[in-house]
């Protein structure tokens, strides 16, 4: 029977095997010794976590704005110095990750017992104004901060109107299109939420399409470029229908077209004025 691999497999490891498990049945159905072995084990864990080696003694934050910092440090709820052990980094991270103004955060524990938090803020991108407000937006259209006025950010390009937010990618591209018409650019407003109406100064407004928009916003800008058009007396440039743009010409080009026509004038809100010669 020795000669057998099964039987010298079952001798030389069963049972020393079996021995130890009875063994350690014996030992552990005792209530009394579980406890004792199990407080024996606890205060040997803590001993060993609460070594000096572990502890973390101090926080470091890097990558934020002051701001940002102080925000940082209030959603990290650690009293130290601690153990390295009690310090649950993944947690911590989920929590400090809703900042809006955070887009990542690394978290860890450098030798010497510190704290590290390495921030990556969401940079500022453009202002979108809704109902509720205006906020700052990244470039992906994730919310970064609100502020209570346009004059806080002036060097963001405004959009506004439900579901511009959804469509951050577009507008910003529009706005680089823009070129030489953009410092007179009041911002582009959404329509629908699927196109968008680029509002300039004097009033003037060049409608886009649904689709193709940014090529329409090229075309446009290359016309003014060759013939100044929103240099004239134009309130509307509609481009909805690439194929067949329309100009709506302001309420003084009108009137010089009304009057060689002899026709009655326009007054500023396009109602027709009354001709007193003519008794009304």
């Amino acid at each position: 029977m020795w000669l057998k691999p099964l039987y010298r497999r079952v001798v030389r490891i069963g049972g020393p095997a079996f021995l130890i498990a009875m063994t350690a049945g014996i030992l552990l159905s005792d209530e009394d010794r579980r406890a004792a072995m199990n407080t024996t084990f606890t205060a040997l864990l803590d001993k060993v976590q609460s070594r000096e080696e572990f502890q973390v003694h101090m926080m470091t934050v890097e990558g934020a704005s002051p701001v940002v910092d102080k925000a940082v440090r209030a959603m990290l709820p650690v009293d130290l110095p601690a153990s390295s052990f009690d310090i649950d980094l993944p947690a911590l991270r989920l929590q400090v990750m809703q900042l809006d103004a955070i887009e990542s955060i690394d978290l860890r524990v450098k030798p010497g017992g510190v704290l590290a938090a390495v921030v990556t803020e969401r940079q500022p991108a453009i202002l979108w104004r809704h109902a509720r407000g205006i906020e700052i937006l990244d470039k992906t259209g994730h919310r970064v901060a609100s502020v209570t006025s346009r004059e806080v950010r002036p060097n963001l390009p405004l959009i506004t109107g439900e579901g511009a937010d959804l469509a951050v990618d577009e507008a910003l591209k529009l706005f680089d299109a823009a070129g030489p018409i953009l410092p007179r650019v009041r911002g582009l407003v959404r329509k629908g939420e699927r196109r968008w109406d680029l509002e300039l100064d004097h009033g003037q407004k060049i409608m886009l399409p649904e689709n193709g928009a940014l090529i329409a916003l090229e075309a446009a800008v290359a016309l003014d470029r060759a013939q100044d058009m929103m240099g004239r007396d134009v309130s509307v440039v509609d481009l909805r229908n690439p194929s067949k743009p329309v100009l709506r010409l302001g309420i003084d080009a009108r009137n010089t077209i009304r009057a060689a026509r002899e026709m009655p004038l326009l007054a500023p809100d396009g109602t027709i004025l009354k001709d007193e010669k003519k008794g009304g």
